[in-house]
């Protein structure tokens, strides 16, 4: 690709990434440390990560029928290609309550990050800084909940083409520079859960999403195999945000130095769940505290969840099944995604989760009517192998991927020209298999 006077358009020639790993290659013999080929990523982690961090990471619910039939979804919908149409700038960025941001892309929410790599979730808060997409901060983190905010600060201030295009100008408990939200896993305990809605606002996060569909974990045999629970290991990582919680310290500090598992058990994964009628009480205070900021609900699978969604109030959903590690033998996300789209989406936002791997895949979700979508074990593993680069490495390809996608297809802009327009740029394929290992390798 010719790197000479390109013309400025509204987002990053984010494709030159490519160019510049093939550059680095040809004159320095410089490699990329390790392939982004999803396949060949995610298991090139057994190498890197500890036999308990690698099956946390890749673990399904059951058979894994419903990681794969995440995958298969993705199959079976096909890009239309265009023809002759100008591409020389490409317009990725969206608006996401209240946020211009780069591409519509997030860091999904995942905790104890701190199984792949020592900074835990201090590393993709900073790559997300620096790429001014949005972050979201997991209840279950291994790092307390302001330093995680400092990180990302730490990375939106060394300033580039991609965290530039980021704006916002309402409301911010913690004036941040940079687009963070905040994942709740609610436990029972009201004052609690207000104390961390509370740190999570004064920290900058102002947007809040309630995960609904893991109040334990789901049947996952592979780490049911190794006994796969680090709370109840010594020394165990992934408590951080409740032993820097004030409320939980005043009430559990004393039951956590006798049981590692007090944290997890009573306020995040404790096995008591929720009903629709705890969520009213939850918006009102969420807007209380942040000033009227967005509230989501994460673990919608259906229309009828999403109507139910709509009218208590939320601002928006996540349309998602936990990666298929929840419930085996469900229903793949993106095949819902059309008639919550149909029912809502004109109504509320909806951030897409649960099988992304590509840039094309990033498009589907969107043409599908998906505002933007969440990438998880993406970064996971990229951080798993390199720490900081590999995450930044695997972010910054992803990006690249869809850049190029978009210009190689022929649609130059993601709102005006692939946002809800399934008919019209993809066409369902229901033959063949998703394909596994069918690539050229090495090895």
């Amino acid at each position: 690709m010719d790197p000479t006077n390109l013309q400025k358009g509204a987002s990053p020639h984010y494709s030159l990434y490519q160019r510049d790993i093939f550059k680095a290659g040809g004159t320095t013999g410089q490699l990329p440390p390790f392939s982004v080929h999803a396949d060949e990523l995610q298991e090139s982690t057994k190498r890197k990560l500890s036999e308990h961090g690698y099956f946390y990471a890749n673990s399904n619910a059951g058979l894994g029928w419903t990681d794969r039939a995440n995958r298969e979804s993705f199959y079976n919908w096909r890009i239309i290609p265009r023809a002759l149409v100008d591409t020389n700038t490409r317009d990725l960025s969206i608006t996401l309550f209240g946020h211009r941001i780069p591409a519509p892309i997030l860091f999904a929410p995942i905790g104890i990050n701190k199984l792949y790599a020592s900074e835990g979730e201090l590393i993709p808060a900073r790559i997300a800084g620096e790429l001014g997409i949005p972050y979201c901060l997991s209840t279950a983190a291994s790092q307390p909940i302001e330093a995680v905010a400092a990180a990302n600060e730490a990375g939106a201030s060394e300033k580039n083409e991609s965290n530039s295009v980021h704006h916002y100008d309402g409301p911010n408990g913690g004036k941040a520079t940079s687009p963070r939200f905040f994942q709740l896993y609610m436990g029972h305990d009201d004052e609690l859960t207000l104390s961390l809605l509370n740190r999570a606002w004064k920290s900058g996060f102002d947007v809040l999403m309630l995960t609904t569909d893991t109040w334990q974990l789901g049947w996952r045999p592979t780490d049911i195999n190794i006994a796969n629970y680090v709370f109840y290991y010594p020394n165990p990582v992934g408590n951080e945000t409740g032993s820097s919680d004030p409320v939980f310290m005043r009430k559990h500090g004393e039951d956590l130095k006798q049981d590692t598992g007090k944290w997890i058990d009573s306020s995040v994964w404790h096995g008591k769940a929720h009903t629709w009628e705890k969520i009213t009480w939850l918006i009102k205070e969420w807007k209380r505290i942040s000033g009227g900021r967005p509230f989501l609900i994460k673990g919608i699978q259906c229309a009828a969840d999403a109507k139910i969604a709509l009218d208590v109030g939320c601002d928006g959903i996540v349309v998602t099944n936990h990666a298929g590690r929840q419930v085996d033998g469900a229903v793949s996300s993106l095949e819902m995604l059309p008639e919550i789209v149909e029912a809502v989406g004109d109504k509320m936002s909806i951030l897409f989760d649960s099988g992304i791997r590509t840039g094309s895949d990033v498009f589907k979700a969107i043409a599908l009517g998906a505002h933007a979508v969440m990438v998880g074990r993406l970064y996971v593993w990229g951080m798993s192998h390199d720490g900081a680069p590999g995450c930044r490495h695997v972010m910054r390809s992803l990006l690249a991927d869809l850049d190029i996608t978009m210009t190689v297809a022929g649609y130059k802009s993601i709102t005006e020209d692939v946002h809800g327009k399934k008919d019209a740029v993809l066409k369902w394929n229901p033959y063949g298999v998703y394909p596994r290992g069918e690539h050229a390798r090495l090895g």
